[in-house]
């Protein structure tokens, strides 16, 4: 009995060629090939949700983050002395002396320490310093 696919007989190749498959296998490839636009048009609907979804993370993930980033790599770039900031261990300190990607912050009285200066991670405004 060869097989069929709307009504038509499919090539015999590829009928003899699916002789060790179950039938469920040669019902969901029938259901494919019945499809208006065939496999094209299949495969054609996952392929834009996958774009849609790429969108999204896009959106929502990446260019919040690089808005952030470059947020960020402004404020250390404005760094200057006398400067209140906060470090990411959450130090308090005046930045004293600036040398290249290393900061001398002032925590206490005759007390300075180097950090680098990506370890910045905040600026302490006029009404947040008291």
């Amino acid at each position: 009995m060869p097989f069929k696919v709307q009504g038509k007989p499919a090539l015999p190749m590829v009928a003899a060629s699916w002789k060790g498959l179950g039938s469920s296998t040669i019902m969901f490839a029938a259901t494919i090939f019945q499809t208006g636009g065939g496999l094209g048009s299949a495969l054609g609907s996952p392929l834009v949700m996958m774009v849609i979804v790429m969108g999204i993370f896009y959106v929502m993930l990446i260019l919040p983050q690089q808005r952030q980033r470059k947020k960020l790599q402004e404020m250390l770039g404005a760094l200057k002395a006398g400067d209140k900031v906060i470090t990411n261990g959450g130090i308090y300190g005046t930045i004293n002396g600036i040398d290249g990607d290393t900061v001398i912050l002032k925590i206490a009285d005759q007390v300075k320490i180097r950090i680098a200066r990506s370890a910045i991670t905040q600026v302490e405004t006029a009404e947040d310093a008291k």
